[in-house]
């Protein structure tokens, strides 16, 4: 009587608690970009962020939704890739808007330095997406330009899955990819604080919230048996932030000395 008792208390707690893991795995993995998106907004200054981290996320996130056709696993999993992709998309629509609007401000204040000076000002061609120009992709001028990018890759890379889904090897190389295509994300500033030999303008809270997050879905890809692509990126992932870390840490300690009428760019993170 008193096991079925407990029975009764612990059933419902174990779902309560599947349910939390779930909608954590689901949202979990946008909530980094929450602040960037209200900073970007507060400022309308979008410089701080480098939309190739969107362009990574999309791909990754494609490719995932395209391996479940051949592979089913832990709908959860699905779910996050569909809320991430939506969640780039959104940081694209505002980064491109704040990006055209900055450079019509700067291009109105030229216009009128170059009245008052009688002088002619170039105007810079608009970017787009269908001029196929390899110097300006991912950088174009509107947002639906990225829109049928990434419609395009996704249309190829969908006639390519329909075409191959038989073959075992492909479902599981695309699962591959997916994943490590993912993993690399922090690989970029993980390179650009060993050549700069400082982590200066990269935010350790962020970073934190990755190491916390990634650990987190690894473990979740442990304990619910999703595809070993998933857990060993998912390691690779941790990995990797907890190399930033310790790079912030050593540099911390062992400060580099500025060097006269040197430049270093600030860095920014690819979440």
């Amino acid at each position: 009587m008193e096991a079925e008792g407990l029975d009764w208390l612990l059933v419902p707690l174990h779902q309560l608690v599947s349910w939390g893991a779930a909608a954590a795995m689901v949202f979990g993995g946008v909530v980094p970009y929450v602040p960037q998106y209200r900073d970007i907004r507060r400022t309308q200054n979008a410089d701080g962020f480098s939309t190739y981290v969107c362009l990574v996320l999309l791909v990754a996130n494609i490719l995932r939704i395209l391996f479940w056709f051949g592979r089913r696993f832990e709908s959860p999993l699905l779910w996050q890739s569909a809320i991430m992709i939506l969640t780039m998309l959104l940081m694209l629509k505002l980064c491109t808007e704040v990006r055209v609007a900055n450079e019509l401000n700067a291009r109105r204040r030229s216009f009128a330095a170059a009245d008052s000076k009688d002088e002619e000002v170039k105007v810079a061609p608009r970017r787009s997406f269908l001029d196929f120009d390899p110097h300006h992709f991912w950088q174009w001028s509107s947002f639906s330009d990225y829109v049928q990018c990434v419609l395009a890759f996704t249309g190829v890379a969908g006639y390519v899955t329909y075409l191959s889904i038989d073959s075992a090897l492909f479902v599981e190389t695309l699962g591959f990819l997916a994943v490590l295509t993912e993993a690399m994300l922090g690989v970029p500033q993980l390179y650009r604080n060993h050549r700069h030999q400082s982590t200066e303008g990269m935010s350790i809270k962020m970073v934190l919230m990755w190491t916390s997050g990634d650990a987190f879905k690894t473990a979740y890809f442990l304990l619910k048996g999703a595809p070993l692509q998933f857990s060993v990126c998912g390691l690779l992932q941790v990995l990797v932030d907890l190399a930033i870390l310790g790079q912030a840490y050593a540099f911390a300690r062992h400060p580099q000395k500025p060097v006269p009428h040197a430049v270093h760019p600030a860095g920014t993170k690819a979440l």
